[in-house]
């Protein structure tokens, strides 16, 4: 399998090696396990979730709460030839209806989504049409009080869980302390996560 990831690393990312705990971390996911990953900054984070979802079938729905970033991922997926779209306030009514459609054909291997999108209207009833077979939520520490950036709706994240209960969760940060760390991964409900930690020189 393990030659698999190198070759869509290559062909579809267009790096010939992974970033540190990059391949450990895709390797978790894909044997189906929760995840706690701590990378710092530019180490890469993203790949940790985009690559599993190309290689796995169904959708992978990324938890974001950067708009702007939301975009730029997106962009450049699409520009690699991957089925990544986003749904958030930036869209109008159309076009969301659109991607929605999309979603529910089948159309798409990576939705991003901000958090407060999650719980609205028939998002429960959605995300189980869908065949979501991974979940990860990027700047995990948003779900901590301890952390610098606590958004409160960064805790309706947890329902997912009981939504789709034998979906695989990943968690990402760049920036969490042990404090945040435990309370990460105790509001997001993950189950004995495999925890990987960059060194952060």
């Amino acid at each position: 399998m393990s030659d698999d990831l190198s070759f869509t690393l290559k062909t579809t990312f267009g790096y010939d090696a992974f970033r540190p705990l990059q391949r450990e971390i895709i390797e978790a996911s894909l044997a189906g396990r929760d995840v706690f990953a701590l990378l710092p900054t530019g180490g890469g984070k993203s790949m940790c979730f985009q690559l599993p979802a190309l290689v796995r079938s169904g959708l992978t729905v990324v938890v974001s709460p950067l708009i702007a970033l939301m975009k730029d991922q997106v962009d450049q997926l699409q520009a690699a030839g991957v089925a990544a779209t986003y749904l958030n306030s930036t869209l109008g009514a159309a076009e969301a209806r659109s991607r929605l459609a999309g979603l529910h054909r089948g159309e798409w291997r990576l939705l991003y989504v901000a958090p407060e999108r999650l719980m609205l209207d028939n998002w429960q009833e959605n995300l189980k049409a869908w065949n979501v077979t991974a979940i990860a939520i990027d700047e995990a520490h948003c779900v901590s009080e301890w952390g610098h950036d606590f958004r409160p709706e960064y805790r309706q994240i947890a329902k997912l869980r009981e939504l789709l209960p034998e979906v695989p969760v990943m968690a990402l940060t760049a920036t969490a302390t042990e404090r945040v760390r435990v309370d990460i991964i105790k509001h997001l409900k993950l189950r004995a996560p495999d925890v990987f930690v960059a060194s952060f020189n």
